[in-house]
Protein backbone atom coordinates (compact mmCIF):
# COMPACT_ATOMS: atom_id res chain seq x y z
CA UNK A 1 0.00 0.00 0.00
CA UNK A 2 2.63 2.34 0.70
CA UNK A 3 4.35 1.62 -2.45
CA UNK A 4 0.88 2.24 -4.31
CA UNK A 5 0.83 5.95 -2.68
CA UNK A 6 3.91 6.66 -3.17
CA UNK A 7 3.70 5.97 -6.81
CA UNK A 8 0.40 8.04 -7.54
CA UNK A 9 2.20 11.04 -5.31
CA UNK A 10 5.23 10.80 -8.15
CA UNK A 11 2.38 11.18 -11.17
CA UNK A 12 1.03 14.19 -9.11
CA UNK A 13 4.48 15.96 -8.59
CA UNK A 14 5.34 15.55 -11.90
CA UNK A 15 2.00 17.38 -13.32
CA UNK A 16 3.24 20.16 -13.54
CA UNK A 17 1.93 23.36 -15.56
CA UNK A 18 4.85 24.82 -16.96
CA UNK A 19 8.39 24.88 -17.60
CA UNK A 20 11.14 23.86 -15.02
CA UNK A 21 11.17 26.36 -12.54
CA UNK A 22 13.18 29.70 -14.14
CA UNK A 23 12.93 31.57 -10.51
CA UNK A 24 12.70 30.73 -7.32
CA UNK A 25 9.38 30.68 -5.48
CA UNK A 26 8.78 33.30 -2.57
CA UNK A 27 8.16 31.99 0.42
CA UNK A 28 5.58 33.29 1.18
CA UNK A 29 2.35 33.82 -0.71
CA UNK A 30 -0.18 36.97 -0.71
CA UNK A 31 -1.64 36.15 3.06
CA UNK A 32 -4.98 37.65 3.58
CA UNK A 33 -5.69 38.82 7.40
CA UNK A 34 -9.53 38.89 8.29
CA UNK A 35 -9.99 40.03 11.74
CA UNK A 36 -12.73 38.74 13.59
CA UNK A 37 -13.85 41.25 14.48
CA UNK A 38 -14.64 42.54 10.87
CA UNK A 39 -18.27 41.90 9.26
CA UNK A 40 -19.04 38.14 7.82
CA UNK A 41 -16.66 37.91 4.25
CA UNK A 42 -18.40 35.00 2.40
CA UNK A 43 -16.42 34.26 -1.01
CA UNK A 44 -17.04 30.94 -3.31
CA UNK A 45 -19.68 29.90 -0.62
CA UNK A 46 -17.46 29.73 2.80
CA UNK A 47 -16.84 32.07 5.53
CA UNK A 48 -13.13 33.57 4.97
CA UNK A 49 -13.05 34.44 8.67
CA UNK A 50 -13.43 31.11 9.85
CA UNK A 51 -9.80 30.55 8.18
CA UNK A 52 -6.55 31.67 7.49
CA UNK A 53 -6.40 32.69 3.72
CA UNK A 54 -3.58 32.37 1.46
CA UNK A 55 -4.20 33.88 -2.12
CA UNK A 56 -1.92 33.45 -5.42
CA UNK A 57 -1.40 32.57 -8.91
CA UNK A 58 0.39 29.31 -10.36
CA UNK A 59 3.48 30.28 -11.36
CA UNK A 60 5.78 28.21 -13.28
CA UNK A 61 7.08 25.02 -12.34
CA UNK A 62 3.90 24.68 -9.91
CA UNK A 63 1.78 21.37 -9.45
CA UNK A 64 -1.02 20.54 -7.63
CA UNK A 65 0.41 17.87 -5.48
CA UNK A 66 3.55 20.15 -4.34
CA UNK A 67 1.31 22.77 -3.23
CA UNK A 68 -0.54 20.55 -1.28
CA UNK A 69 2.56 19.14 -0.13
CA UNK A 70 3.76 22.36 1.19
CA UNK A 71 0.33 23.41 2.96
CA UNK A 72 0.26 19.78 5.15
CA UNK A 73 -2.11 17.78 2.90
CA UNK A 74 -1.87 14.07 3.22
CA UNK A 75 -0.65 11.92 0.64
CA UNK A 76 -3.55 9.70 0.29
CA UNK A 77 -5.89 12.48 -0.27
CA UNK A 78 -3.60 14.37 -2.66
CA UNK A 79 -3.60 11.33 -4.44
CA UNK A 80 -7.29 10.65 -3.96
CA UNK A 81 -8.44 13.94 -6.09
CA UNK A 82 -5.79 12.86 -8.44
CA UNK A 83 -7.08 9.49 -9.46
CA UNK A 84 -10.79 9.87 -8.18
CA UNK A 85 -12.13 12.88 -9.54
CA UNK A 86 -10.34 14.00 -12.94
CA UNK A 87 -12.94 14.53 -14.70
CA UNK A 88 -13.96 17.41 -11.88
CA UNK A 89 -10.44 19.12 -11.87
CA UNK A 90 -7.64 17.55 -13.52
CA UNK A 91 -4.49 17.95 -11.51
CA UNK A 92 -2.48 18.06 -14.39
CA UNK A 93 -4.12 21.14 -16.33
CA UNK A 94 -3.51 23.24 -13.84
CA UNK A 95 -2.71 26.61 -15.79
CA UNK A 96 0.32 29.43 -15.31
CA UNK A 97 -1.74 32.59 -13.88
CA UNK A 98 -4.72 31.12 -12.85
CA UNK A 99 -5.57 32.30 -9.23
CA UNK A 100 -5.73 30.31 -6.48
CA UNK A 101 -7.09 30.35 -2.83
CA UNK A 102 -5.76 28.00 0.24
CA UNK A 103 -7.77 28.36 3.07
CA UNK A 104 -6.06 27.02 6.40
CA UNK A 105 -6.88 26.10 9.44
CA UNK A 106 -6.56 28.80 12.23
CA UNK A 107 -4.81 26.52 14.60
CA UNK A 108 -1.26 26.06 15.04
CA UNK A 109 -0.97 23.69 12.25
CA UNK A 110 -2.14 25.92 9.65
CA UNK A 111 -3.63 22.60 7.27
CA UNK A 112 -5.23 23.13 4.11
CA UNK A 113 -8.79 23.24 4.11
CA UNK A 114 -10.28 24.21 1.13
CA UNK A 115 -7.99 24.60 -2.07
CA UNK A 116 -10.15 26.78 -5.01
CA UNK A 117 -8.48 27.26 -8.20
CA UNK A 118 -10.44 29.95 -10.66
CA UNK A 119 -11.03 28.25 -14.31
CA UNK A 120 -12.31 31.61 -15.57
CA UNK A 121 -13.88 35.10 -14.02
CA UNK A 122 -16.70 33.01 -13.66
CA UNK A 123 -16.30 29.08 -13.08
CA UNK A 124 -14.17 27.69 -10.28
CA UNK A 125 -13.32 24.33 -8.36
CA UNK A 126 -13.68 23.54 -4.52
CA UNK A 127 -10.98 20.75 -3.43
CA UNK A 128 -12.17 20.46 0.27
CA UNK A 129 -9.94 18.28 2.28
CA UNK A 130 -11.79 18.26 5.32
CA UNK A 131 -13.23 14.96 5.26
CA UNK A 132 -12.45 12.53 2.88
CA UNK A 133 -11.28 14.58 -0.25
CA UNK A 134 -14.18 15.70 -2.54
CA UNK A 135 -13.85 18.01 -5.70
CA UNK A 136 -16.43 19.83 -7.29
CA UNK A 137 -17.72 23.17 -9.57
CA UNK A 138 -19.24 26.01 -8.93
CA UNK A 139 -20.19 29.50 -10.16
CA UNK A 140 -19.50 32.96 -9.22
CA UNK A 141 -22.88 34.99 -8.84
CA UNK A 142 -22.95 36.15 -12.04
CA UNK A 143 -25.75 39.65 -12.43
CA UNK A 144 -26.48 40.19 -16.39
CA UNK A 145 -27.08 43.76 -17.25
CA UNK A 146 -29.21 44.05 -20.91
CA UNK A 147 -27.62 46.88 -23.22
CA UNK A 148 -28.54 48.83 -26.36
CA UNK A 149 -25.58 49.89 -28.79
CA UNK A 150 -25.69 51.33 -31.89
CA UNK A 151 -23.31 53.07 -34.16
CA UNK A 152 -22.58 54.65 -37.85
CA UNK A 153 -19.12 53.59 -39.91
CA UNK A 154 -16.99 56.06 -40.55
CA UNK A 155 -13.98 53.57 -41.08
CA UNK A 156 -14.65 49.93 -40.36
CA UNK A 157 -17.18 48.15 -38.07
CA UNK A 158 -14.78 47.09 -35.13
CA UNK A 159 -13.61 51.01 -35.34
CA UNK A 160 -16.83 51.48 -34.85
CA UNK A 161 -17.82 49.74 -31.85
CA UNK A 162 -14.51 50.27 -30.32
CA UNK A 163 -15.22 53.67 -30.02
CA UNK A 164 -18.16 53.11 -27.45
CA UNK A 165 -16.11 51.08 -25.44
CA UNK A 166 -18.18 47.58 -26.53
CA UNK A 167 -17.30 44.26 -25.77
CA UNK A 168 -14.95 43.19 -29.08
CA UNK A 169 -16.77 40.21 -29.11
CA UNK A 170 -19.68 41.93 -30.09
CA UNK A 171 -17.89 42.74 -33.92
CA UNK A 172 -17.38 39.19 -34.16
CA UNK A 173 -20.79 38.01 -33.36
CA UNK A 174 -22.24 40.79 -35.83
CA UNK A 175 -19.84 39.83 -38.41
CA UNK A 176 -20.71 36.08 -38.21
CA UNK A 177 -24.67 36.70 -37.82
CA UNK A 178 -24.48 38.69 -40.91
CA UNK A 179 -21.32 36.36 -42.45
CA UNK A 180 -23.95 35.14 -45.41
CA UNK A 181 -26.29 38.06 -46.15
CA UNK A 182 -23.59 41.17 -45.73
CA UNK A 183 -19.69 41.59 -48.18
CA UNK A 184 -17.96 42.62 -45.05
CA UNK A 185 -14.77 43.44 -47.53
CA UNK A 186 -17.26 46.40 -48.92
CA UNK A 187 -18.92 47.59 -45.76
CA UNK A 188 -19.62 51.43 -47.29
CA UNK A 189 -19.15 54.77 -44.92
CA UNK A 190 -22.51 55.58 -43.31
CA UNK A 191 -23.49 51.69 -42.87
CA UNK A 192 -25.58 51.80 -39.56
CA UNK A 193 -25.79 49.03 -36.87
CA UNK A 194 -28.21 48.28 -33.48
CA UNK A 195 -27.82 45.59 -30.88
CA UNK A 196 -29.21 44.39 -27.98
CA UNK A 197 -26.60 41.79 -25.56
CA UNK A 198 -26.19 41.59 -22.27
CA UNK A 199 -23.20 41.91 -20.19
CA UNK A 200 -22.33 40.09 -17.04
CA UNK A 201 -21.17 41.43 -14.08
CA UNK A 202 -19.29 39.46 -11.20
CA UNK A 203 -20.58 41.20 -7.54
CA UNK A 204 -22.39 43.64 -9.33
CA UNK A 205 -19.36 45.30 -10.84
CA UNK A 206 -16.57 43.42 -12.00
CA UNK A 207 -17.03 43.17 -16.01
CA UNK A 208 -17.28 39.03 -16.92
CA UNK A 209 -17.54 39.44 -20.92
CA UNK A 210 -20.42 40.02 -23.27
CA UNK A 211 -23.40 37.06 -23.76
CA UNK A 212 -24.43 36.74 -27.74
CA UNK A 213 -26.04 39.03 -29.75
CA UNK A 214 -30.31 39.21 -29.12
CA UNK A 215 -31.09 41.00 -31.67
CA UNK A 216 -29.80 43.15 -34.54
CA UNK A 217 -29.80 45.74 -37.01
CA UNK A 218 -28.00 46.80 -39.76
CA UNK A 219 -28.38 48.78 -42.69
CA UNK A 220 -26.01 48.19 -45.77
CA UNK A 221 -25.71 50.27 -48.85
CA UNK A 222 -29.35 51.71 -47.53
CA UNK A 223 -30.94 48.16 -47.23
CA UNK A 224 -32.46 47.50 -43.60
CA UNK A 225 -31.20 43.75 -42.43
CA UNK A 226 -32.90 42.59 -38.95
CA UNK A 227 -31.82 39.71 -37.12
CA UNK A 228 -33.41 38.14 -34.21
CA UNK A 229 -31.77 34.74 -32.15
CA UNK A 230 -34.60 32.43 -31.91
CA UNK A 231 -34.56 28.78 -30.77
CA UNK A 232 -36.03 26.70 -33.11
CA UNK A 233 -37.72 23.86 -31.84
CA UNK A 234 -37.29 21.60 -35.30
CA UNK A 235 -33.78 22.07 -35.44
CA UNK A 236 -33.10 19.97 -31.85
CA UNK A 237 -32.90 23.63 -29.62
CA UNK A 238 -30.57 24.87 -32.24
CA UNK A 239 -30.46 29.18 -31.83
CA UNK A 240 -30.66 30.76 -35.41
CA UNK A 241 -30.79 34.04 -36.69
CA UNK A 242 -33.69 35.02 -38.72
CA UNK A 243 -34.98 38.70 -40.05
CA UNK A 244 -38.60 40.23 -39.76
CA UNK A 245 -40.10 37.92 -41.92
CA UNK A 246 -38.74 34.59 -40.30
CA UNK A 247 -36.51 34.00 -43.43
CA UNK A 248 -32.84 32.32 -41.70
CA UNK A 249 -30.16 34.35 -42.44
CA UNK A 250 -27.81 31.48 -43.08
CA UNK A 251 -27.05 30.41 -46.33
CA UNK A 252 -25.79 27.74 -47.41
CA UNK A 253 -22.07 28.82 -48.44
CA UNK A 254 -20.29 31.43 -46.04
CA UNK A 255 -18.77 34.60 -47.99
CA UNK A 256 -15.62 33.62 -47.41
CA UNK A 257 -13.65 30.75 -46.14
CA UNK A 258 -11.41 32.27 -43.66
CA UNK A 259 -12.27 35.31 -40.77
CA UNK A 260 -10.92 38.67 -40.58
CA UNK A 261 -8.51 38.99 -43.68
CA UNK A 262 -9.10 40.91 -46.68
CA UNK A 263 -8.98 40.18 -50.63
CA UNK A 264 -6.09 41.18 -51.88
CA UNK A 265 -7.02 40.15 -55.50
CA UNK A 266 -10.11 39.69 -57.31
CA UNK A 267 -11.86 37.25 -59.93
CA UNK A 268 -10.99 38.86 -63.27
CA UNK A 269 -11.35 37.39 -66.23
CA UNK A 270 -9.22 40.19 -67.58
CA UNK A 271 -6.38 41.07 -65.91
CA UNK A 272 -3.45 41.53 -67.16
CA UNK A 273 0.34 41.48 -65.32
CA UNK A 274 3.48 43.25 -66.45
CA UNK A 275 5.72 40.37 -65.41
CA UNK A 276 3.85 38.57 -68.49
CA UNK A 277 3.88 41.46 -71.20
CA UNK A 278 0.64 42.67 -69.88
CA UNK A 279 -1.23 39.63 -71.64
CA UNK A 280 -4.20 38.62 -70.11
CA UNK A 281 -4.10 36.43 -67.37
CA UNK A 282 -7.34 35.38 -66.22
CA UNK A 283 -7.92 35.16 -62.62
CA UNK A 284 -10.92 32.84 -61.43
CA UNK A 285 -10.02 32.64 -57.82
CA UNK A 286 -10.92 35.43 -54.99
CA UNK A 287 -7.53 35.95 -53.02
CA UNK A 288 -8.03 36.31 -49.16
CA UNK A 289 -4.54 37.82 -47.78
CA UNK A 290 -3.86 36.47 -44.32
CA UNK A 291 -0.94 35.26 -42.14
CA UNK A 292 0.81 31.92 -42.16
CA UNK A 293 -1.46 29.47 -39.94
CA UNK A 294 -4.79 30.81 -39.98
CA UNK A 295 -7.52 28.45 -40.39
CA UNK A 296 -8.98 27.85 -43.74
CA UNK A 297 -12.67 26.72 -43.41
CA UNK A 298 -15.29 24.47 -45.53
CA UNK A 299 -18.02 27.50 -46.66
CA UNK A 300 -19.96 24.57 -47.21
CA UNK A 301 -20.78 20.83 -46.58
CA UNK A 302 -19.91 18.87 -48.65
CA UNK A 303 -17.82 15.60 -49.49
CA UNK A 304 -13.58 16.22 -50.04
CA UNK A 305 -12.83 15.28 -53.73
CA UNK A 306 -8.97 15.95 -53.85
CA UNK A 307 -6.58 16.94 -51.29
CA UNK A 308 -3.19 17.15 -52.86
CA UNK A 309 -0.61 19.09 -54.50
CA UNK A 310 -0.07 20.17 -58.00
CA UNK A 311 1.85 22.40 -59.54
CA UNK A 312 1.65 26.20 -59.29
CA UNK A 313 -1.97 25.37 -57.13
CA UNK A 314 0.47 24.16 -54.33
CA UNK A 315 -1.32 21.93 -51.81
CA UNK A 316 -4.77 22.45 -52.60
CA UNK A 317 -8.50 20.70 -51.30
CA UNK A 318 -11.38 20.34 -53.92
CA UNK A 319 -15.41 19.89 -52.21
CA UNK A 320 -18.01 18.87 -54.26
CA UNK A 321 -21.17 20.20 -52.39
CA UNK A 322 -23.79 19.43 -54.47
CA UNK A 323 -24.97 18.40 -58.13
CA UNK A 324 -24.29 22.36 -58.61
CA UNK A 325 -21.74 23.66 -56.59
CA UNK A 326 -17.70 23.27 -56.08
CA UNK A 327 -15.31 25.22 -53.77
CA UNK A 328 -11.56 24.66 -53.51
CA UNK A 329 -8.85 26.35 -51.53
CA UNK A 330 -5.45 26.92 -52.76
CA UNK A 331 -1.60 27.49 -51.60
CA UNK A 332 -1.92 25.31 -48.02
CA UNK A 333 0.91 25.44 -45.87
CA UNK A 334 -1.45 21.68 -44.96
CA UNK A 335 -4.43 20.13 -45.39
CA UNK A 336 -6.38 18.92 -42.34
CA UNK A 337 -8.88 16.64 -44.34
CA UNK A 338 -7.97 13.56 -47.25
CA UNK A 339 -10.27 12.67 -50.64
CA UNK A 340 -13.72 11.42 -48.81
CA UNK A 341 -14.26 12.96 -45.94
CA UNK A 342 -17.28 14.49 -45.46
CA UNK A 343 -16.91 18.29 -44.46
CA UNK A 344 -19.32 21.05 -42.80
CA UNK A 345 -19.61 24.29 -42.71
CA UNK A 346 -17.07 26.24 -41.23
CA UNK A 347 -14.74 23.06 -40.79
CA UNK A 348 -11.23 23.59 -40.94
CA UNK A 349 -10.33 22.39 -43.66
CA UNK A 350 -6.23 23.48 -43.80
CA UNK A 351 -3.84 26.15 -43.29
CA UNK A 352 -2.78 29.66 -44.96
CA UNK A 353 0.38 28.73 -46.58
CA UNK A 354 2.32 29.77 -50.00
CA UNK A 355 2.96 26.99 -51.60
CA UNK A 356 2.92 26.58 -55.91
CA UNK A 357 2.74 29.97 -57.65
CA UNK A 358 2.23 32.84 -55.10
CA UNK A 359 3.82 36.34 -53.94
CA UNK A 360 2.50 35.71 -50.37
CA UNK A 361 -0.18 33.92 -47.42
CA UNK A 362 -2.76 33.68 -49.04
CA UNK A 363 -5.46 31.30 -50.04
CA UNK A 364 -6.83 31.42 -53.64
CA UNK A 365 -10.97 30.52 -53.47
CA UNK A 366 -11.92 29.11 -56.32
CA UNK A 367 -16.33 28.74 -56.97
CA UNK A 368 -18.02 25.88 -59.37
CA UNK A 369 -21.52 26.07 -60.16
CA UNK A 370 -22.37 23.48 -62.90
CA UNK A 371 -18.74 22.58 -63.66
CA UNK A 372 -17.83 26.40 -65.01
CA UNK A 373 -16.14 29.06 -62.54
CA UNK A 374 -17.81 31.85 -61.39
CA UNK A 375 -17.40 35.04 -58.87
CA UNK A 376 -18.87 33.99 -55.62
CA UNK A 377 -19.14 37.37 -54.39
CA UNK A 378 -21.43 38.43 -57.37
CA UNK A 379 -23.37 34.93 -57.10
CA UNK A 380 -26.61 34.95 -54.97
CA UNK A 381 -26.29 32.19 -52.57
CA UNK A 382 -28.98 29.81 -52.14
CA UNK A 383 -30.57 30.45 -48.05
CA UNK A 384 -31.09 27.80 -45.93
CA UNK A 385 -34.74 26.85 -45.25
CA UNK A 386 -37.08 29.72 -43.32
CA UNK A 387 -39.06 29.38 -40.20
CA UNK A 388 -41.70 26.61 -40.78
CA UNK A 389 -45.55 27.92 -41.49
CA UNK A 390 -46.39 26.04 -38.60
CA UNK A 391 -43.89 27.69 -36.10
CA UNK A 392 -44.25 31.47 -37.32
CA UNK A 393 -47.15 33.05 -35.70
CA UNK A 394 -45.20 32.05 -31.79
CA UNK A 395 -41.69 33.65 -33.72
CA UNK A 396 -43.69 37.09 -34.41
CA UNK A 397 -44.97 37.16 -30.81
CA UNK A 398 -41.56 36.79 -29.39
CA UNK A 399 -39.96 39.12 -32.12
CA UNK A 400 -42.48 41.71 -32.11
CA UNK A 401 -41.61 43.55 -28.90
CA UNK A 402 -37.80 43.60 -29.34
CA UNK A 403 -38.17 44.71 -32.98
CA UNK A 404 -39.69 47.43 -31.60
CA UNK A 405 -37.20 48.05 -29.08
CA UNK A 406 -34.43 48.39 -31.55
CA UNK A 407 -36.28 50.85 -33.35
CA UNK A 408 -36.37 52.89 -30.54
CA UNK A 409 -32.30 52.64 -30.16
CA UNK A 410 -31.19 55.83 -31.89
CA UNK A 411 -27.94 55.27 -33.60
CA UNK A 412 -24.82 56.75 -32.06
CA UNK A 413 -22.56 59.68 -33.93
CA UNK A 414 -19.17 60.66 -32.97
CA UNK A 415 -19.28 64.46 -32.63
CA UNK A 416 -17.90 66.59 -35.31
CA UNK A 417 -15.59 70.21 -35.01
CA UNK A 418 -18.41 71.67 -35.70
CA UNK A 419 -20.67 70.09 -32.69
CA UNK A 420 -17.61 70.87 -30.20
CA UNK A 421 -16.85 74.44 -31.00
CA UNK A 422 -20.98 74.84 -30.25
CA UNK A 423 -20.44 73.34 -26.97
CA UNK A 424 -17.37 75.69 -25.98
Amino acid sequence: MQKYWGALLVIVLLASCGENKSESKPSEIADIQISDESPESTEYGFNLKNFKVLQDTVRNGDSFGELMLENKVEYPKIAKISKDFRDTFDVRRIRVGKPYLILKSKDTTEKAQIFIYENDRINYTVVDFRDSAIAYKQQKEVKYVQREASGIIETSLSDAILKQNIDYYITHELSEIYAWTIDFFRLQKGDKFKVIYKEKFINDSIYAGAEPIEAAYFEHNGTPLYAFAYENDSLKNIVEYYDDEANNLRRTFLRAPVKFSRISSRYNLKRRIRYYGYKVRPHKGTDYAAPIGTPIMATADGTVTESTRKGGNGKYVKIRHNGTYSTQYLHMRKQNVKRGDFVRQGDVIGWIGMTGNTGGPHVCYRFWRNGRQVDPLREKLPAADPLAEQLRPAYYETINPIKAQLDCIEFHEEPTEDMITLNQ
